[in-house]
């Protein structure tokens, strides 16, 4: 019989493992030395405040979220001074408007001393958060409620999740770019077996790593511990939830993904038609377009871009961003991978990807410049923020991936037609006709002499991978080329690392709306009531009276408001509804609405009014005498 020889590792597999290596090396100095990533709801507010002595017990603890959050009964307990519960168990929504304000109501009866609020919740773009603070009831005491010391979404659990997000990403890059790279660019790609490693390999990693986050998804909201991931009631509770059903979504999306990369890599490669080529190439770019975007979207639906500012806008764009991404990284990854192990590719498909690569980049830049301004907000969080630091290192690694594309672009004008194109085989095939062929080693029926075949054959796989070698560098264009491509995908690694760590930083717009809520509950003055007068005249019979407002203590932070009504003869006077609004101008803030409890004749009032921010406030009241006689007086008055 005739040995065959193994397949045997040249030199050509140094540099992609010099590029793993330093890869590795990177992504383990970026995470080894990052904290834990806030998530993106965070506590703006609560009352009773933290640290705050209250003579009586209040009815209720309400707490405040910047934005939109997921709770359940258990989600804010009350602790008494003994650690036992002394809420009800129940929430209340205390939404209004903009303002996202939840809260449990306290038992009766409950003893003096200090009382710790833990709380737990799952904001708007499916990051856990949670936190605790204490009050005390007519002085303060010793407690022994006890609290978890683990972060939520951290430890061991927070830690695969993390990785798996990571991975995630890095999939949809290679599947979605090396696709497009081979449809867009280099259509022979598809029988190359490097390039349907790339993509296969890309949908492999998203797959499992949308499955692993399935699963780790009630931990990692949860408990914390690795065994909840097989939970299925956990599991049934995560598919009802918005992020659970973006990973269903992905599931499904990367069944049809499969069926794509099987067209592409199977049917697609075996067409020798010209015109039934062509038409199966329209089919496969529109259905792989509709399915990248579709990917692409169930990041969109669940994380940043689905709440905040403009989500009907931002959603849409972070479609293109991530397509854009991909098409540039995921079609950079696969042409350094056809430049080491594949025999030739031509020059004109370079030239193309080049000019995918072009507008890529302008997709980015222009789609990253919006959601830099919706997630910053103003100039001064790009340095004093996690998230706008981080912002402007990936901005500089773009900028240095930018520039080195351009080397790339000068080597890719000097490749010789020759080298890199089809020809380059033909070169392969004349040498190997000038050169004699090692006869192929037979060995007898019995075996013998097996070890002395073998290490002949691998002898000529090598003399062959060599011939190959010498062909492929024989053009200084294209060991150039291989060389800036291998530096632009070391940067791309780092920057697509820095982009995972950007989504689930807290942003910059956010943390500072939350650095001056606390700065506005921590200000060492007394309290200064606000105590505005404002005459009314509705226009109707008994229309003309007076409103005095009263906003205590009139600072950042919740606020108790009291409204009431005098006649012209100073005596308390009812209407059928009274109405106040909240407006800071200068930050386009407001109205914030209030719409206070009736009391007794005369005397409105509601509890928690939050006033984000200190500011000179427009304070907007609005009476209303009869079934069609009403109006609105205000006044500004300066809060914190």
């Amino acid at each position: 019989m005739t040995a065959t020889a193994p397949p045997r590792r040249t030199t050509t597999s140094r540099p992609l493992t010099r590029l793993l290596l330093v890869t590795v090396a990177l992504l383990g100095a970026l995470f080894a030395g990052a904290v834990p990533a806030s998530a993106h709801a965070a506590l703006t507010g609560s009352d009773p405040k933290d640290g705050a002595v209250v003579a009586s017990a209040p009815a209720q603890v309400a707490l405040t979220f910047s934005e939109g959050v997921a709770l359940d009964a258990n989600s804010i307990r009350v602790l008494d001074p003994t650690g036992k519960r002394s809420d009800t168990a129940e929430l209340i929504n205390l939404c209004s408007g903009d303002i996202v304000k939840y809260g449990v109501r306290l038992r009766t009866g409950i003893p003096n001393g200090t009382y710790t609020v833990a709380w737990q919740a799952i904001s708007a773009d499916s990051h856990p958060v949670s936190g605790a603070f204490t009050f005390s009831i007519g002085a303060p005491s010793a407690t022994a409620a006890v609290l978890p010391t683990q972060e939520v979404g951290g430890g061991l659990v927070g830690a695969l999740y993390g990785i798996t997000r990571y991975a995630a990403y890095a999939g949809f890059v290679l599947l979605t770019g090396g696709a497009a790279f081979v449809l867009a660019c280099w259509r022979r790609g598809a029988g190359v077996s490097a390039v349907q490693r790339v993509v296969v390999g890309g949908w492999l990693t998203m797959t499992a790593a949308t499955l692993a986050m399935l699963l780790l998804r009630t931990p990692y909201t949860g408990s914390g511990k690795l065994s909840d991931a097989f939970d299925l009631n956990g599991l049934r509770a995560v598919l009802q939830t918005k992020p659970g059903a973006a990973l269903i979504s992905r599931l499904l999306l990367l069944g049809a993904a499969a069926l794509f990369v099987s067209v592409l890599f199977g049917a697609y490669t075996k067409r020798e038609d010209e015109h039934e080529r062509k038409d199966l190439t329209f089919g496969l770019a529109v259905g792989g377009a509709v399915v990248a975007a579709g990917l692409a979207a169930t990041w969109a639906l669940a994380e940043h871009a689905s709440t905040g500012l403009q989500p009907g806008i931002a959603m849409p764009v972070d479609v293109l961003h991530l397509l854009a991404v991909a098409a540039w990284l995921g079609g950079l990854t696969t042409l350094l991978v056809v430049l080491y192990r594949a025999p030739d590719i031509e020059r004109a498909a370079v030239l193309r990807f080049s000019r995918i690569a072009f507008w890529s980049v302008a997709v980015l830049a222009a789609t990253g410049l919006y959601q830099s301004w919706r997630q910053v907000g103003t100039w001064s969080a790009l340095v004093d923020t996690a998230y706008g630091q981080l912002l402007l290192v990936k901005v500089g690694l773009v900028a240095v991936l930018v520039a080195t594309a351009s080397f790339s672009r000068r080597w890719t004008a000097r490749l010789s037609e020759r080298a890199a194109s089809g020809t380059g085989a033909a070169v392969i095939v004349e040498q190997r006709a000038s050169e004699p062929e090692p006869e192929p080693v037979t060995v007898p029926d019995d075996g013998k002499d097996a070890k002395r075949a073998a290490q002949l054959a691998r002898q000529q796989a090598a003399v062959s991978s060599a011939r190959e070698k010498r062909v492929r560098d024989a053009d200084p264009g294209r060991s150039g080329l291989r060389r800036t491509v291998l530096a632009e995908a070391g940067i791309a690694v780092v920057l697509l690392a820095v982009t995972t760590v950007l989504t689930s930083t807290e942003p910059g717009r956010t943390q500072e709306a939350v650095d001056r809520a606390k700065a506005g509950s921590q200000v060492a003055v007394a309290d200064r009531p606000v105590d505005v007068r404002l005459p009314f005249d509705t226009g109707g019979q008994n229309g003309k009276g007076t409103a005095e407002l009263t906003l205590d203590p009139g600072r950042t932070g919740a606020n108790d408001l009291h409204v009431y009504l005098t006649d012209p003869a100073g005596k308390p006077k009812d209407a059928p509804e009274v109405k106040v609004a909240f407006t800071l101008a200068a930050k386009s803030v407001g109205p914030l609405p209030v719409v206070p409890d009736h009391v007794t004749t005369g005397h409105w009032s509601a509890s928690g009014v939050q006033i984000p921010m200190a500011g000179d406030w427009q304070i907007s009241v609005t009476v209303r005498t009869s079934e069609i006689d009403e109006t609105t007086v205000d006044k500004n008055v300066k809060i914190g």
